[in-house]
């Protein structure tokens, strides 16, 4: 299993570690307007999961908007962004910052995303920082399991992932 910490402290990590090779494991999340969405919604598709534990800090505001700036650049390729905030903070934090048709989804209401990834950091149910890159054949191409959750991804390699996946 992964290993994380937040802010110096050692998380526990509940759910399945996913791996490079693997299936993607199907999940449901909510959209801004709480209707639910799956991984399945999206099939035949190249997506990059942008995994945060709150929009509305600093680390994971910038994360998101690097991958949504930067994956227009690559044409067919969808970010997902997914973090346990309530759907209208996620709404709010869009709106605020201009990105009223990004894709961000909640997996507030029983953390389907983040058991089917080993994502959730038990201490705090927060999301731990990731990222997916699936491909159109619903296959992990890229998996990065963020050690210290206050620290950037490698966003090079998870967009080269991308990329190689299309």
């Amino acid at each position: 299993m992964a290993s994380v910490t937040f802010k110096g402290n050692p998380m526990t990590l509940v759910g399945n570690e996913v791996k490079v090779g693997e299936s993607a494991p199907d999940f449901t999340v909510l959209a801004n307007d709480l209707s639910e969405v799956k991984l399945s919604d999206n099939k035949g598709t190249v997506r990059l999961i942008s995994v945060v534990p709150s929009v509305d800090t600093g680390v994971c505001a910038a994360q998101t908007k690097r991958f949504i700036d930067e994956i227009g650049k690559l044409g067919d390729v969808s970010v997902l962004t997914i973090s346990a905030d309530l759907p209208f903070a996620q709404a709010r934090w869009a709106q605020e910052n201009g990105f009223n048709d990004a894709k961000i989804f909640s997996d507030h209401r029983d953390l389907s995303f983040g058991e089917a990834y080993g994502v959730i950091m038990k201490e705090l149910r927060l999301l731990a920082r990731s990222v997916f890159v699936i491909d159109s054949n619903d296959k992990v191409v890229y998996a990065e399991y963020v050690a210290e959750g206050t620290n950037h991804p490698d966003y090079d390699k998870a967009l080269e992932a991308a990329k190689q996946a299309k």
